[in-house]
């Protein structure tokens, strides 16, 4: 007998093991349960996820000794635009994707290795939490030490693809940026547990749904309305990141890379500070052409956070937004700005700030929600900032509205830049004037100097420039280069 004859019953037997492990719940729990729900599979998610033919499955033939395929985990590395990604994925078809010993040992395998290799870290989850069955305790690497552990050294993703409960939903709070799809759910005990505990019945929805996450507890970062949408937002979030800390950020040319005046702002732009615009508007039209991400939309809407380009280089945006409160900074948008900033800290983007507010939310309301706590970190959170910093003052940054958002003599700005309406000081003139009891004289005396706020800014160097609207773009791209180094 030839040596290949002698390997073929030991190949056959690899390929039968190979093929457990692959077939996750068998086809009817796969139609049952994703299908026909209109969701993609487990490896048909790794598959959308990953440049085609790149993917190399880790631990295939955990839990097959055990008839559990994969262990309800498929794990593994491939490309993602050309470049080298680890993802997990939990399979809901295998016992509700819930997490037994073989499933921690993946999760933790493929942490591991992205701390290890210097590569970014994709999480899909979708599953019951921890294993009941599942009661034999050792002493061993935890999962969710490997992801605390992990944090800051390369980028961090989770996709919400369905129900995720317990253990299995911690991977969202420790990752950088979290997508949900519609039809997802979040919470640390499912309905069951909380009416067992509170005696309070609730859905799902009403627990942990996308609305929920996204715009009311801020637990999750964007929604995505199907699993191929939430792997394409994976995709493109991560196209603005090095594939570790410590490396440059993939820089882009194109046809709208180059410095051009912006005539629009002229008409987006109102003098007057009373009135209110969409900086999206501006957003859009400073940016290099469709490239900006939004980052968080639907929470804390004061202040728009994102990723964008400026002649190619990936940068972030920290901007008020004076059409929702007027911009004014409440506890929402600091807790969505500084831990954004702590995300963007570990890496190599410059921060574009766009003041425009009234200040920080007053009232009692916002003192209830912590706004001083909050904003105080978002503070901590700026000034920590190693980054390049570019700040703009648009129309008017009042007392710790102006200092959160970065507009700090000495606080390492790259460059500071403020336009000629520009009205500022330690707080607006008018109800300022009132609380301080102002005669008449010095009420307009008081006024006309915040008028003259950028030229009185520029004379002592607290701005290194007043700069027409139209020259905003070309303004960042000079600071840019100044700082290319970085």
């Amino acid at each position: 007998m030839s040596n290949r004859e002698e390997w073929k019953p030991w190949l056959e037997e690899l390929d039968r093991r190979r093929a457990e492990g692959a077939a996750m719940g068998g086809p009817e729990r796969v139609e049952k349960y994703m299908h026909s729900r209109g969701k993609l599979d487990v490896r048909q998610r790794i598959d959308r996820l990953f440049d085609p033919g790149t993917f190399r499955e880790i631990g295939p033939l955990v839990g097959t000794m055990e008839d559990i395929p994969s262990d309800g985990f498929v794990c593994g590395y491939g490309r993602i635009d050309g470049r080298t990604v680890l993802a997990g994925a939990e399979d809901f078809t295998v016992l509700g994707g819930s997490i037994g010993a073989g499933n921690t040992a993946k999760r933790y395998r493929i942490a591991e290795l992205a701390a290890q290799e210097g590569v970014p870290l994709v999480t899909m989850l979708e599953g019951a939490g921890h294993r009941l069955t599942d009661t034999g305790g050792s002493r061993a690497p935890g999962d969710l030490q490997a992801y605390a552990d992990l944090n800051g050294q390369v980028p961090m993703v989770c996709l919400v693809m369905g129900a995720s409960a317990g253990h299995g939903a911690l991977a969202a709070p420790l990752s950088d940026f979290v997508i949900m799809t519609s039809y997802a759910s979040m919470f640390t005990g499912g309905p069951p547990l909380v009416k067992a505990a509170t005696g309070e019945d609730v859905t799902k929805e009403e627990l942990g749904g996308a609305h929920v996450c996204t715009r009311i507890a801020g637990s999750a970062h964007n929604e995505a309305p199907d699993d191929e949408s939430a792997i394409d937002m994976a995709r493109l979030y991560l196209s603005y990141f090095p594939q570790r800390a410590g490396e440059p950020s993939p820089r882009s040319t194109g046809p709208d890379t180059e410095p051009r005046p912006v005539e629009e702002l002229l008409d987006v732009i109102p003098p007057n500070d009373r009135r209110p615009y969409d900086m999206h508007d501006v957003i859009d039209l400073i940016t290099d052409d469709d490239s900006f991400f939004e980052i968080q939309p639907a929470y804390g809407p004061a202040i728009i956070i994102g990723l964008a380009r400026f002649g190619g280089r990936p940068s972030m945006i920290v901007a008020n937004n004076p059409s929702y409160l007027a911009g004014s900074v409440d506890s929402a948008a600091a807790i969505k700005a500084t831990d954004f900033l702590e995300v963007i800290g570990n890496y190599d983007h410059p921060v574009v700030f766009l003041a425009d507010n009234p200040g920080v939310m007053a009232g009692t309301k916002a003192e209830r929600e912590g706004i001083l706590k909050w904003g105080g970190k978002m503070y901590k959170a700026e000034r920590r900032l190693a980054n390049p910093k570019i700040e703009i003052t648009m129309r008017k940054a009042f007392g710790f509205g102006s200092v959160v958002m970065a507009q700090n003599p000495f606080d390492n700005q790259t460059q500071s830049f403020a336009l000629p309406s520009v009205n500022m000081a330690a707080m607006p003139a008018e109800p300022g004037g009132r609380s301080a009891k102002l005669d008449a004289e010095t009420q307009a005396q008081v006024e006309r100097d915040q008028r003259s706020g950028p030229y009185r800014l520029a004379n002592r160097l607290g701005s290194d420039d007043v700069i027409d609207p139209r020259d905003m773009r070309n303004a960042i791209l000079g600071a840019l280069t100044l700082a290319e180094n970085r």
